[in-house]
């Protein structure tokens, strides 16, 4: 599933190309697209037809898109192979075209959501009230990301301490920080040397700081080369790969020498998915080791 500098990539393309155009129609060609809208998709297409698009927003892993003449925004859910791509209007349909959206300019695109496993979808949702970026009601929840400026380093520190789990499950918890997933969560820890069963309740003040240091450090980073593509199933809205992938430190590279002291990187199974970490520079708890 993309994590945060992946939808951040997006959305930016978004922002490029949608932002203030005016929707003229919309076309649902798959249900499962729209389940999240439970009215349906001649609902959904009816309402957003005539809405003009805002600044398209994200927090964490979500993303949407604010209208600006209503109290509602689109949220879209790329969940494990969902793609917004701005297509030059005569480019033939993708095999996997699930929503159409059409605008009344000349510009010549169309917004399309593809999507292979049809997981992801687009659903229209109320706003917070008095949100000034439109945040749906339905992800109010969902904490803010390390590379919001109004992250709070302070709340979250004690939180880790209260919370009384381990630091992969505390990076991973959306309620406590949203956006980072699994790939972003070893390379953050592998470059803090932090093991990801170490308990957060043993964590000082400056050692939260720079976990959260190193996660901003590694999705800017991600985010200068577009994110990261393991598959043809993440791209950007003009159809690209991200090339992150060929810098990872820790992430997929087991049995590959640490780039910090050599020793090769281990991987263990954690929670039905998989933790990569060098064993010499990320030393396991007492408990774990």
């Amino acid at each position: 599933m993309p994590e945060l500098p992946e939808v951040e990539v997006v959305r930016r393309g978004l922002e490029r190309w949608v932002a203030g155009r005016t929707v003229a129609s919309v076309e649902v060609l798959h249900p499962r697209a729209v389940r999240r809208h439970p009215a349906g998709g001649a609902d959904f297409a009816a309402r957003l037809a005539g809405q003009t698009v805002g600044v398209p927003r994200r927090r964490g892993k979500y993303l949407w898109l604010p209208l600006e003449e209503r109290e509602l925004s689109v949220l879209g859910h790329l969940g494990m192979s969902g793609q917004l791509l701005v297509q030059p209007a005569d480019t033939p349909d993708e095999k996997h075209l699930r929503i159409r959206i059409r605008f009344d300019d000349a510009a010549g695109t169309e917004l399309r959501f593809v999507d292979q496993r049809t997981f992801g979808g687009l659903s229209l949702h109320e706003t917070v009230p008095g949100s000034a970026e439109g945040l749906p009601d339905v992800i109010a929840h969902i904490a803010r990301d390390p590379l919001d400026p109004l992250f709070d380093e302070g709340a979250y520190h004690l939180a880790l301490r209260a919370k009384r789990t381990t630091l992969k499950r505390a990076l991973l918890d959306q309620s406590l920080i949203s956006g980072v997933g699994n790939i972003y969560a070893d390379e953050a820890l592998w470059r803090a040397k932090l093991h990801y069963e170490r308990p957060t309740a043993t964590l000082t003040r400056p050692r939260s700081a720079e976990l959260l240091a190193r996660a901003r450090e590694v999705m800017n980073a991600a985010l200068d080369v577009g994110g990261t593509s393991f598959d043809s199933l993440y791209v950007n809205v003009n159809g690209e790969s991200g090339y992150f992938d060929r810098s990872l430190d820790a992430y997929g590279r087991e049995g590959e020498p640490c780039r910090r002291c050599g020793t090769p990187i281990r991987r263990r199974a954690w929670m039905n998915r998989s933790s990569y970490f060098c064993p010499r520079c990320q030393r396991p708890p007492r408990a774990v080791s």
